[in-house]
């Protein structure tokens, strides 16, 4: 029996029908590097948009796509090191406190 050739898919809707396994699974793996690689291209193009729009207007364009870490506003009393921004989902130590009667400004520090 003689190998296919891998078929390159054209369009949308194109037949699959006569491939075989491991040319779908190849098929699978080039789209996925594709999706990967393209993927990459748009943040930098999107990445470099944002750079001059900031630089036109003056602004530290480093600092907004740095991505800096949200400062916690809020301590936990019993034990310093646990602290939350306020944002996602409360530590299961605010959730206590605050089932204990403690209100989110006692937290704050």
């Amino acid at each position: 029996m003689m190998a296919k050739t891998a078929k390159p898919a054209q369009a949308p809707g194109v037949d699959l029908s006569d491939y075989n396994l491991g040319e779908l699974k190849g098929l699978l793996f080039e789209v996925g590097q594709a999706i990967k690689e393209r993927q990459r291209r748009d943040v930098a193009e999107a990445r470099e948009r944002i750079m001059t729009i900031a630089r036109g207007a003056g602004l530290p364009a480093e600092k907004l796509l740095d991505g800096a870490a949200v400062l916690p506003r809020y301590r936990n009393p019993d034990d310093a090191s646990q602290t939350w921004s306020g944002r996602g989902r409360q530590p299961k130590w605010v959730a206590d406190a605050l089932a204990g009667g403690r209100t989110l400004d006692q937290l704050k520090f």
